[in-house]
C-alpha cells in the first residue's frame, strides 16, 4: 500500500509551536502542539519542531514531501534565515531555520514570517479563499500585517510590505519596535493591557479586559473601542494606498471580535474609502490553524508550481 504524501506546516511562536501534516489539498491529517523552548535558543526551537514532525509522520504514516515554517520575527524568505527577533527569543536572529530543518528531515524546507503564513493560509483555504486582493492583519502580542495582491503574497523589495501595525499616525505612545504612535500601541494584546492600566491603575490580561468589557466595565470598553477605531484607520490607509478593500483579521485578540467589530464598522461607515468600494471585513476562518496551513501551502507551491510564487504586481 502506497503511503500518503504530505506537507508539514510549522508555526514557531514565542510561547507555543504548532505542527501539522497536511494532505496535498491542505486538509490537516494530524497535529501536535508543544511549548516553544525560546529561552534555549534557535537550535533547541528547531529541534523541537523537527521532533514533532517526525512523530507525526511515524504516527500517520506518510511520505513527507516538504516543510513550510511560519516564524515570529523578521525573516529572509530567500535564505530561510531569521533576520531579527524580539528579545524573548535567544539566538534566534541569524538562525538558518530552513537549512537546518532540510538537513534534519532530508526534504526541502521553506521559511515565512508568521503573519505572511497566516495570510497564505486564509487566502488558500480560509475566510478569504479565492480573493485576489487582501490585507491580512493579526492582533496578538503585537500587530502584524501582510498583503495578498493578484492572487499571491506581496512581500515588497525589503520584505516589509503590509506591516500596517508599524505605520505611524495613531497617537504618540512608544511602540515595542522603538517607534511612536503605531497601531500596535492601541490594538495589540500588550497595548490593550497597558491602556487599561493607564485608565484604571489595574493590571489585567487582554482576555480579562475583554470579559470586563462584556460585563459593562466602561474603561475596558473604551480600550477596545480605541483599538477598533485604530484598526479601521489602518484599513482605510491600506485601501487608499493600494486599493485593497478586503481584510481578514486573526490572532488571539480577535477572539474579542464582538467588542472590536462594532467600532471598526462604525469608523469605516463614517469615512469610507476614496474608491467608494465597500470594505469587506472578515474574521479569520482557520483560527489557530492559519499559520500551519499557510506554511504547508508555501511548501506545496514551491514544489509543484514555483512560478506561482513570482513577485506580485501592484493592483492595476
Amino acid at each position: 500500500m502506497t503511503e500518503p504524501e504530505v506537507y508539514a506546516g510549522v508555526d514557531i511562536g514565542g510561547t507555543t509551536t504548532q505542527v501539522a501534516l497536511c494532505a496535498p489539498d491542505l486538509s490537516i491529517l494530524s497535529r501536535a502542539e508543544l511549548a516553544t523552548p525560546a529561552s534555549r535558543g534557535g537550535a533547541a526551537m528547531v529541534a523541537a519542531a523537527v521532533d514533532a514532525v517526525r512523530m507525526l509522520v511515524s504516527r500517520t504514516p506518510a511520505r513527507l514531501l516538504g516543510v513550510g515554517v511560519g516564524a515570529a520575527g523578521v525573516v529572509d524568505t530567500r535564505t530561510g534565515a531569521v533576520v531579527a527577533a524580539s528579545d524573548s527569543f535567544v539566538d534566534w536572529a541569524g538562525f538558518p531555520v530552513a537549512d537546518t530543518i532540510a538537513g534534519d528531515l532530508a526534504v526541502p524546507a521553506y521559511l515565512d514570517n508568521d503573519v505572511n503564513a497566516f495570510l497564505r493560509g486564509e487566502a488558500t483555504g480560509g475566510a478569504v479563499a479565492g480573493e485576489p486582493y487582501v490585507l491580512g492583519m493579526t492582533l496578538g502580542t503585537g500587530v502584524g500585517g501582510a498583503l495578498w495582491l493578484d492572487g499571491r503574497l506581496y512581500e515588497g523589495p525589503h520584505g516589509a510590505a503590509g506591516e500596517i501595525g508599524h505605520v505611524p499616525g495613531f497617537g504618540d505612545l512608544p511602540c515595542s519596535c522603538g517607534g511612536r504612535g503605531h497601531l500596535e500601541t492601541l490594538a495589540s494584546g500588550r497595548a490593550i493591557a497597558a491602556r487599561y492600566a493607564d485608565r484604571t491603575g489595574r493590571v489585567a490580561t487582554a482576555r480579562d479586559i475583554a470579559r470586563a468589557a462584556e460585563g459593562g466595565d466602561p474603561a475596558a470598553r473604551a480600550v477596545f473601542d480605541a483599538a477598533g477605531t485604530g484598526i479601521a484607520r489602518a484599513v482605510l490607509i491600506t485601501a487608499g494606498v493600494v486599493d485593497v478593500t478586503t481584510v481578514v483579521v486573526g490572532g488571539g485578540v480577535s477572539a474579542a471580535w464582538s467588542l472590536l467589530e462594532p467600532p471598526i464598522r462604525a469608523a469605516l461607515a463614517a469615512e469610507p474609502p476614496v474608491s467608494g468600494q465597500p470594505i469587506c471585513l472578515v474574521r479569520a476562518g482557520l483560527g489557530s490553524d492559519a499559520v500551519v496551513v499557510g506554511a504547508a501551502s508555501r511548501a506545496r507551491t514551491e514544489l509543484t508550481d514555483p512560478a506561482a510564487l513570482a513577485p506580485a504586481d501592484f493592483p492595476r
